[in-house]
């Protein structure tokens, strides 16, 4: 007996599918894909399916014949075997054999078991195991219980001893499972505009008497996130001496995912306590998980006008700076 061709690709009629025509199998199962056959010594490692007396099952009125449940990834699974072919899918002539989740699983509505399996013949000539498989992942759930082949082997050879599926009229079948647990995460970006509360306004009393480099406000929240904004009185390290320096910092940066990304637009202003003409920064940041995610800007006016008195932007020695986030990026546990 030629072996069966490693691969064979359905709808090609080629001389390997002709030697595997010969010996008796098929290369068709519900969904015409691409089945591969394998020959391997190693019996299957979660059920193997012994059937005595095979030809009284032919003989026999019912056409299907069933294994017991047997469990594998959590489930419970069972072989199915038409001997003489499952006559509602055309396999009538052939074996018809199918992995069945079974009915004593308790399935939801809409729950469903992505498998990869395996299913085997054994072959006594060689003293190994014929595994069949589609290279599809298949899907089981209430409505579709089984998945396998309509016409693996033509009954006739499958009778014919010399072909090896058949010793003193017992034949064996068998199955692996590989459930494909659903696992996965996933998360909803969605993008705000004028979030809730989007403006937090702080007002910086003894603002002259500030020695600090750097003076951070308290935390407050915006969309969802936890801000704070920092206040160089005499500019930053790039600014020193010129420029009141503002920064906008996200606080929630230790619960960040690695790689997760906040986008925001924002707007800081320096409040003039006399006019009501308050000056402002526009900017945009992609804040990030890293260690302190900050972005501001170093010139948001000069130290001139700032400290002139005759100007309004500090009054009885107090500052108002105020941000307002206009856009900002939500991102939430997809569930």
């Amino acid at each position: 007996m030629s072996p069966w061709p490693s691969r064979i690709r359905i709808g090609c009629m080629t001389g390997s599918k002709q030697r595997m025509e010969d010996n008796g199998m098929s290369n068709e199962d519900d969904h015409n894909s691409e089945i591969r056959w394998k020959l391997r010594s190693l019996p299957p490692s979660h059920y193997t399916f012994k059937i005595e007396n095979f030809s009284l099952l032919c003989d026999a009125k019912t056409e299907c014949f069933q294994s017991a449940d047997f469990e594998v990834g959590g489930y419970k699974w069972l072989l199915s075997v038409y001997p003489g072919g499952n006559k509602k899918k055309n396999g009538n002539g052939y074996i018809s054999l199918y992995l069945v989740l079974s009915k004593s699983n308790k399935l939801t509505f809409n729950q469903e078991v992505n498998v990869y399996f395996k299913l085997f013949v054994y072959d006594c000539i060689r003293d190994s195991y014929w595994t069949v498989q589609d290279e599809k992942v298949r899907r089981f759930h209430g409505i579709k219980r089984e998945w396998g082949f309509d016409k693996l082997v033509s009954v006739t050879d499958f009778k014919n001893e010399s072909k090896g599926y058949l010793l003193d009229d017992c034949c064996t079948f068998g199955a692996e499972i590989f459930v494909i647990e659903n696992g996965s995460k996933g998360e909803c970006l969605s993008m705000v505009k004028n979030p809730a509360n989007k403006t937090y306004t702080w007002t910086i009393h003894k603002f002259s008497e500030l020695t600090s480099l750097d003076n951070e406000s308290e935390a407050f929240a915006i969309g969802g996130s936890n801000w704070t904004i920092t206040v160089y009185p005499k500019g930053d390290l790039r600014e020193i001496g010129k420029s009141l320096s503002i920064n906008l910092n996200l606080k929630d940066h230790s619960t960040f995912e690695q790689g997760r990304k906040l986008y925001t637009e924002f707007v800081f202003r320096v409040k003039n306590q006399l006019n009501g003409k308050h000056p402002e920064k526009r900017g945009y940041c992609m804040f990030e998980s890293s260690a302190a995610p900050s972005w501001g800007f170093s010139n948001v006016m000069s130290l001139n006008d700032l400290n002139d008195k005759t100007k309004g932007f500090i009054h009885n020695n107090t500052l108002i700076v105020e941000v307002e986030i206009e856009v900002m990026t939500v991102l939430k546990d997809l569930s």
